[in-house]
C-alpha cells in the first residue's frame, strides 16, 4: 500500500490530457483561424459549423453566446443555448451555442468552434480555454483569435501531439489614424467613444447632451448592452459612449472610434493601455460592409500620440504556462489526504504543489480563494462551496453579498428560496446612485439563476425570477436613456 506521501505525490503530478478520454480517441484535427479583428475569421468558422451535421460554439460571453445561437435557429439549424443562467432546449437540435465554461465533455461532436482563444491568457477565465482546448470532443476543432495566440496554439496543440492547421485572414478593409485630435463639440454620426470605467461613460453621456447616445459598459446585463448597440445599429442614436467592453462580441457600424482616455485601472492599477488592448479596441472601427475604411483618433494630443504609438507596437506573445482549474475529483482527494475540509486550504495547496505534465500551471485566482475563505464559515459540504465560489458575485455590492449569504444559508438548510426584488419596478432611476442599485438588482436575479441550475430543489420560482430580470432590464435602459 502506498504511503501518504506516495499518494500525496501521485496527486499532485498530472498528464492533463488523460483527463479527457473521449477528445483523446478522436484523433482531432485542429485549426487555428488567426487575425487581426474585421478579418471575417469568425464568420468563415460558423461556415463551418453551419455544414456539420453537429457542432458547438463556444463563446467567451452569454452575449455572443446568444447572438450565434439566434443566427444558426434562423439558419434552420436546430441549436441549443446552454449558458450559467439560461438553457432552451429542443429535442431536434443538432447544434449547441453556450459560454465556455458550460462545455459538455461527454458530448462527441463533429465541429467546435472555441472563439477568442487569446483568451487563455486572462488572469480569471483563461483556465476555461485551456480545458476546452484540451478536452472538447470534437473531430474538428476551429480556434478564432488573435495573431498574440499564435505561439501558444502550437504548443498546446504539440503537448497534445495532435494535427494544426494555421489559416491566417487580413483585415479586410484599412484603418487610419487620424493626424489631429477631434473635438468632443464636433462629433460625427457613427463615432465611438471610448473610456475606461462606468462613471466616465455615465459622466461623458451626460456632458454631451446635444447628441443621441447608446452606452456600453461591464456593468449592464447583455441584455441592456445588446439593447443599447441595437439603437446605435439602428441610427437611433448617432454616438455610442463604451468601454472596452466593446472589444469583444459585438459587430458595430461605427465609422470612427476616438479614445478619450489612454489609461484604464486594471483590478491592481491605473495604467497605460496595451498595444493589443488598442488594437483589439480600434479594430471595432470601419466595420467591413458597412465602411471602406475606419478611422481611429483622440481627443487630446498625449492620447492620440499613445494610440498611435501602441499601434505600431508588436504584439506580445502570450506565453506558457497555461491556467488550469482544479476538478472536483481533485478536491475531494487532497481533502481526504490533507485532513481537512476547508475549501481555502485545499486550493491554496493546490495552487502552489500541483504539477503538470507540458505547458501547464494551476491557477491562483485570488477571487476564487477570497470566495473559499468567505464559505468555510458555512457549514456546506465540500462540492457547495466549490459551486459558490465560483458563482457571479461581488463583495463591492450590499445588495448582492445579502443576496449570496440567503442563497448560501437556504442551501446549507436545504430550504427552498425565491427571488424577490428590492427595487421599485415603477420608478426609473434618476442619477447615477439609482440606475447602478438596479444594474446590482439585475446582478442579484442573475446570480439567483446561476444557482438554480446548480441547486434546482432550492432555487423555486425561476420563471418569475426571469420575468423580473426583463422588468429590470427595461427599467435600466430607462434610466439609461433619461441620464
Amino acid at each position: 500500500m502506498n504511503s501518504f506521501s506516495e499518494q500525496l505525490k501521485n496527486l499532485l503530478q498530472c498528464d492533463i490530457k488523460q483527463q479527457y478520454p473521449l477528445a483523446r480517441a478522436l484523433n482531432r484535427k485542429l485549426y487555428f483561424f488567426v487575425g487581426p479583428t474585421n478579418s471575417g475569421k469568425t464568420y468563415k468558422a460558423l461556415q463551418h459549423l453551419k455544414d456539420s451535421n453537429c457542432g458547438l460554439y463556444l463563446a467567451p460571453l452569454r452575449l455572443l453566446a446568444l447572438e450565434v445561437f439566434e443566427e444558426l435557429n434562423k439558419n434552420n439549424i436546430i441549436t441549443n443555448l446552454i449558458t450559467g443562467e439560461e438553457e432552451i432546449l429542443f429535442d431536434e437540435a443538432t447544434h449547441i451555442s453556450s459560454t465556455i465554461e458550460m462545455i459538455n465533455f461527454d458530448l462527441e461532436i463533429d465541429t467546435a468552434i472555441i472563439d477568442e482563444i487569446q483568451m487563455i491568457e486572462d488572469e480569471h477565465r483563461g483556465w476555461a480555454w485551456t480545458n476546452a482546448l484540451l478536452g472538447v470532443p470534437a473531430k474538428t476543432v476551429i480556434m478564432t483569435g488573435s495573431v498574440n495566440a499564435l505561439s501558444a496554439v502550437k504548443k498546446i496543440a504539440s503537448y497534445l501531439n495532435e494535427e494544426l492547421q494555421i489559416v491566417k485572414f487580413k483585415r479586410k478593409n484599412q484603418l487610419f489614424v487620424l493626424d489631429s485630435v477631434t473635438s468632443l463639440k464636433k462629433l460625427q454620426p457613427k463615432t465611438a467613444l471610448i473610456t475606461f470605467s462606468r462613471n466616465d461613460v455615465l459622466k461623458l453621456k451626460n456632458k454631451l447632451k446635444k447628441y443621441k447616445i447608446s452606452v456600453l459598459y461591464g456593468n449592464l446585463s447583455p441584455e441592456v448592452r445588446k439593447e443599447e448597440a441595437k439603437k446605435f445599429k439602428e441610427g437611433k442614436t448617432d454616438i455610442l459612449i463604451a468601454t472596452d467592453a466593446i472589444a469583444m462580441g459585438l459587430n458595430l457600424p461605427i465609422k470612427t472610434l476616438l479614445f478619450v482616455t489612454d489609461t484604464k485601472f486594471d483590478g491592481k492599477i491605473k495604467r497605460k493601455i496595451k498595444p493589443i488592448e488598442v488594437a483589439q479596441i480600434a479594430g471595432r472601427a470601419g466595420r467591413y460592409g458597412h465602411y471602406d475604411s475606419g478611422y481611429i483618433g483622440a481627443t487630446k494630443k498625449y492620447i492620440l500620440l499613445h494610440i498611435k504609438a501602441m499601434l505600431n507596437s508588436p504584439i506580445k506573445t502570450i506565453k506558457p504556462p497555461f491556467m488550469v482549474k482544479a476538478t472536483m475529483t481533485q478536491i475531494n482527494q487532497l481533502s481526504v489526504l490533507l485532513n481537512t475540509t476547508s475549501l481555502f486550504k485545499i486550493l491554496t495547496y493546490y495552487s502552489k504543489n500541483m504539477k503538470f505534465f507540458g505547458p501547464f500551471k494551476a491557477i491562483n485566482i485570488k477571487e476564487l480563494l477570497l470566495n473559499a475563505k468567505f464559505l468555510d464559515s458555512f457549514a456546506l459540504t465540500l462540492e457547495q462551496k466549490y459551486i459558490f465560489a465560483q458563482a457571479p458575485i461581488s463583495y463591492s455590492s450590499p445588495i448582492i453579498l445579502k443576496a449570496y449569504k440567503a442563497y448560501i444559508l437556504a442551501v446549507m438548510n436545504n430550504k427552498q428560496i425565491q427571488y424577490k426584488t428590492t427595487i421599485n419596478l415603477k420608478e426609473t432611476p434618476k442619477n447615477n446612485i439609482e440606475l447602478l442599485k438596479v444594474e446590482d438588482e439585475v446582478k442579484k436575479v442573475t446570480l439567483f439563476l446561476w444557482l438554480s441550475y446548480k441547486f434546482p430543489n432550492n432555487f423555486i420560482n425561476t420563471n418569475e425570477a426571469r420575468n423580473y430580470k426583463n422588468r429590470l432590464n427595461q427599467l435600466c435602459e430607462r434610466g439609461i436613456s433619461n441620464r
